[in-house]
């Protein structure tokens, strides 16, 4: 047989699961999405500025789920320009523009703050 015994108040255990619950671990996001969106666009590759000024972020909270994602709206017959200039594009007279990668540097700082501040809540309570 197994018995646990336990003394004192579970109040300070509880009110961590209430905030969790609340969703007060993604208060955040609003903030990340922010500082995404600058990244993003300091790292863009400038011709017109347009592509770099055309970042935004929206979050989306849904039943069990929170999501935080980056767009770029500048479009030139339906192609995303941000795309063509991260994965290289071809153009109409047969040449290739190869691509720079300048998308996964700039937001990774954004996800390891991200992490950082989550597991500091998490573990913190």
């Amino acid at each position: 047989m197994i018995q646990v015994s336990s003394e004192g108040s579970f109040s300070k255990t509880l009110a961590w699961l209430h905030k969790l619950q609340e969703g007060d671990i993604f208060r955040d996001l609003e903030r990340y999405g922010r500082m995404g969106v600058d990244a993003l666009a300091s790292a863009t590759p400038r011709e017109s500025g347009l592509t770099a000024e055309s970042w935004t972020y929206h979050v989306q909270r849904g039943r069990g789920r929170t999501s935080i994602s980056w767009n770029n709206t500048n479009k030139h017959d339906g192609a995303v320009i941000a795309i063509l200039l991260q994965y290289g594009h071809g153009t109409g007279t047969g040449g290739y523009v190869v691509g720079q990668d300048y998308i996964n540097p700039a937001i990774r700082p954004i996800f390891d703050q991200i992490e950082i501040d989550v597991w500091k809540k998490v573990t913190d309570g």
